[in-house]
């Protein structure tokens, strides 16, 4: 009889990890809430669903996120395979089609033939070795089970969604093609004279947000600020962040406008494009009354408007260890933005990591330290160090991984060595055969 392995959610790192397992020849019983039960940020019923951004982000090796895409890569990720055959154009970032990246982990999920879904909501934890990977927004009844288990109070954090526009409604003689820098035309950019970005500023910032009354205090995690937060704190503070117009010549006029609102493809067939940076808490007639002062959204059809939910995590450190292994209980592992990694390459990173120490764990193998010298072992390092003493979520970066034993002044070319050296400490990892498959 094969060994069996239950894991908790059907998000990113529950289909990594299950894909780990299940690849390693071990039976995995996957429970996903949807359809019986669909959070605030849900729409679909595919399982990997992206609810924010269809973006993952740079997928330059000078990054710290595209390095650790490129180490899932040499590691069999599913979620980055995904990613890969389903990416539509995004200058160097690897942006997807969300539905087609779903459908496809959807798929291939369902077609293994060592992995069985049971769509049904999960409100306690079973016996036997267990993969949590309930996510950000747990509900309320496995929020509770995982709180009697480890002990310890939760953290909590707010999110937000961007709104999605339908790209037909866009006057394209207002907005003009480009990536910062001249690195192609993935983008489509609406420039905003001086006067045109003051009076969005202003009804920004006055405009009437959604009151959060079920809890009790805003915690907002940076990375993920409400663009209306951000814009109270400074009538510039949105040229030097979302709408900073660096890197980006209007044709029209030959210049760098005062302020630029860039729109990014969010389906293969480009018919929908999202807002960059324009997490919102706004109410909806607002969000419409508003965004549609941006040049060339004056008559823009909403798809999707920007929502606001809260994101939920462990305090990892006191309760992890490197591998994601819960140390009261070691049958009970992690997985997820649950654990504190932020962001959705980290989430499916750590599913990754998850799954295969899992194997390990099952098999009575060692279990294996990817080591801070590698961005998918510094993540697991991060959520685990003891020294921590206000933990909060963390995108990966070069600042949590181990520095070169030499200096190189040159920034880019020191993030380039650190991922050379990382990715041969991943070629070094499956050449011992650490992570062979079963």
């Amino acid at each position: 009889m094969k060994e069996r392995v239950t894991i908790i959610g059907g998000g990113l790192a529950g289909c990594e990890a299950a894909w780990q397992l299940a690849n390693r020849n071990i039976q995995v019983i996957l429970y996903e809430m949807r359809p019986e039960v669909f959070s605030p940020a849900h729409r679909s019923k595919n399982l990997a669903e992206l609810v924010c951004s269809n973006s993952l982000r740079s997928d330059r090796l000078e990054n710290a996120v595209g390095l650790l895409k490129q180490e899932m890569r040499l590691l069999d990720s599913l979620i980055i395979k995904s990613a890969d055959i389903n990416r539509v154009p995004a200058g160097g970032a690897l942006a997807v089609d969300r539905s087609e990246f779903s459908r496809y982990i959807t798929e291939q999920i369902e077609n293994h033939k060592n992995i069985k879904i049971i769509r049904k909501h999960m409100n306690y934890i079973p016996e036997g070795p267990v993969i949590i990977a309930t996510g950000p927004l747990s509900s309320y009844a496995i929020s509770q089970a995982i709180s009697d288990l480890i002990k310890e109070d939760y953290l909590y954090f707010y999110d937000a969604a961007a709104p999605i526009v339908d790209s037909s409604s866009l006057d394209l003689g207002k907005i003009f093609r480009a990536s910062r820098y001249g690195r192609g035309e993935d983008y489509l950019n609406c420039p905003m004279s001086e006067e045109e970005y003051k009076r969005f500023w202003r009804e920004l910032v006055n405009a009437k947000t959604v009151e959060l009354k079920y809890f009790e205090h805003q915690n907002i995690f940076e990375g993920c600020i409400p663009i209306e937060v951000m814009a109270k704190r400074g009538i510039d503070t949105l040229r030097y962040g979302p709408l900073k117009p660096v890197g980006l010549i209007d044709p029209i006029t030959g210049k760098e406008p005062y302020a630029v609102v860039q729109l990014r493809q969010d389906d293969r067939q480009a018919t929908m494009y999202n807002l960059v940076g324009f997490q919102t808490n706004l109410k909806f007639p607002e969000q419409k009354r508003v965004f549609s002062l941006i040049p060339g959204l004056e008559n823009s059809t909403f798809i999707r408007y920007g929502v606001m939910h809260r994101n939920t995590f462990i305090n990892s450190p006191a309760v992890l260890n490197k591998y994601y292994q819960l140390e009261i209980d070691p049958r009970i592992f992690f997985a997820g933005q649950i654990t504190g990694v932020e962001g959705y390459v980290e989430s499916a990173s750590s599913g990754l990591v998850a799954g295969i120490n899992m194997s390990h764990y099952v098999l009575g193998k060692p279990l294996v330290d990817f080591s801070n010298e590698t961005a998918i072992g510094a993540l697991a390092h991060y959520i685990s160090d003891r020294n921590i003493k206000n933990f909060q979520p963390m995108n990966v970066n070069f600042g949590i991984i181990a520095p070169l034993d030499r200096k190189i002044r040159n920034k880019q070319q020191r993030n380039l060595e650190i991922s050379k050296r990382a990715l041969n400490k991943i070629d070094n990892i499956k050449a011992s055969k650490i992570v062979k498959y079963g």
